[in-house]
């Protein structure tokens, strides 16, 4: 059962973001002393006393100006009002009512939502009280005074606010598949997110940095849950100033690190560039899962070669991603999008997939067979005692040998190729630990895995 939603509402830079840090309990809205930062919509969950419910974090409206992604911040707030069951309208209590107030009361006065009122930056409680009662002339209510920095008076609106959030029960456990979708600046990351929801559930526009915060969306594909991450583009650091585009960018970062399956979006006209090389180091350092989306193939003049001299590049370019699979689309036509589903699923799966150790000894000893670890120049050979799996998420397997530093990286390389031949783990990092052991402890460690048998 879908839990309930709350819509945070107001016009730019009175704390919308900050009240919605402080309902989720944790700093996941970005938050800068700058107009237009929070454009699209953005979900968390929160909870008070015995409820629990999304808080949505909204750009802020302004009705008088049509220019840049005003219009389609609004058109993102009036979706986030139909989804909710009431709204907090988040106004100034420095600034006292203005026109552009005004205006958005008028404006929530014709929704279907029960609306509650809150005089935000009022830090003084007894000056507060009167700095909220200026805004009983918007015709909303009684006008709640609170500090969303400091979070006092936020206790009076919840508790007003649970008449309107019904209870949830039974919530069903989450088995969803997280899915960060992140690339550089203006390769169709959002275009994407909107093709796989088939509404336009993130702003779309030419302009680079468009999207600011990562926006969560979840969907269901026969009978499977995936939760849609959209990041901000990231670009190169000498390019990026400290403010909006900075914390941008971290949450992009922290997408990853919380995904169980990245698409790294790869632009087909730009072709791989050396921020997209540096983007799947990422990926591989967080040891996430990937699958390599290449979008606008649409716009691509092709032959029947075009494919095949792509995918020559992609390998060349990317030859550390080898084991991730590469699908071509075309967001805007939604040409083959349904698809990338099929790859994460199987990215997913590998990515949490525990082998035996005894099938991870059975390859290891084929390997062996056919190719031995290499000698030094004084003539000691490298032993590989055994292996085993010891996480997963990714799949991460400890090899026990005589001495690591007699494995040069070209056969590190090569069982890493066997264990991926043998048991597939496709679409994934895998890591393997090498660990030098002496044979006195190979002994012991023998005997006790006996005694315990």
């Amino acid at each position: 059962m879908a839990l309930p939603i709350v819509a945070i509402i107001g016009r730019p830079n009175v704390g919308k973001s900050t009240l919605v840090n402080r309902l989720a309990g944790e700093q996941t809205a970005i938050v800068h002393d700058e107009p237009g930062v929070t454009r699209d919509r953005t979900y968390r969950p929160a909870f008070w006393r015995d409820r629990e419910f999304l808080v949505v974090d909204t750009g802020g409206l302004v009705f008088n100006d049509d220019t840049e992604f005003l219009p389609l911040i609004r058109q993102q707030a009036l979706t986030a009002l139909s989804e909710a069951c009431a709204a907090i309208f988040v106004v100034d209590g420095q600034s006292g009512p203005i026109p552009a107030d005004e205006e958005i009361a008028e404006w929530l006065r014709q929704q279907p939502v029960p609306v509650l009122l809150a005089v935000n930056k009022c830090e003084s409680p007894e000056q507060g009280v009167i700095q909220a009662a200026e805004f009983w002339s918007l015709g909303l209510g009684e006008p709640y005074p609170i500090s969303a920095i400091h979070g006092s008076g936020t206790g009076e609106i919840l508790d007003e606010l649970l008449n309107y959030i019904p209870a949830v029960e039974d919530v069903p456990e989450n088995n969803e598949i997280k899915v960060a979708i992140v690339g550089r600046p203006n390769v169709g990351k959002s275009s994407l997110l909107n093709a796989f929801v088939g509404a336009e559930r993130a702003i779309v526009s030419p302009i680079s940095g468009t999207t600011r915060d990562s926006i969560d969306t979840l969907i269901e594909r026969d009978g499977k849950s995936y939760r849609l991450i959209d990041t901000a583009g990231i670009r190169k650091k000498k390019h990026i100033e400290y403010g909006t585009e900075f914390f941008s960018i971290n949450r992009a970062f922290k997408a990853i690190r919380r995904a169980d399956v990245v698409l790294m979006v790869i632009d087909a006209l730009d072709g791989v560039t050396e921020q997209d090389q540096k983007l799947a180091g990422r990926i591989i350092e967080e040891g996430r899962a990937c699958v390599i989306v290449v979008n606008k193939w649409d716009a691509v003049e092709k032959d029947s070669y075009t494919i095949y001299d792509y995918e020559k590049n992609l390998e060349q370019r990317l030859h550390f991603t080898e084991w991730a699979d590469t699908i071509f689309v075309s967001a805007q036509t939604g040409q083959r999008v349904e698809k990338i589903l099929e790859f994460v699923n199987q990215a997913a799966e590998s990515h949490k997939r525990r082998v035996s150790t005894s099938v991870i000894n059975e390859v290891l000893t084929d390997a062996v067979s056919w190719h031995s670890p290499p000698a030094t120049r004084g003539g000691r050979q490298g032993k590989i005692y055994y292996g085993t799996q010891v996480s997963t998420q990714p799949p991460t397997i400890a090899l026990f040998v005589n001495e690591a530093k007699r494995f040069n990286d070209n056969y590190r390389r090569y069982i890493e190729r066997q264990f991926r031949q043998q048991l597939g783990f496709k679409g994934t990092p895998i890591r393997l630990l090498w660990r030098s052991k002496k044979v006195r402890e190979m002994e012991v460690g023998s005997v006790n895995r006996a005694t315990r048998v």
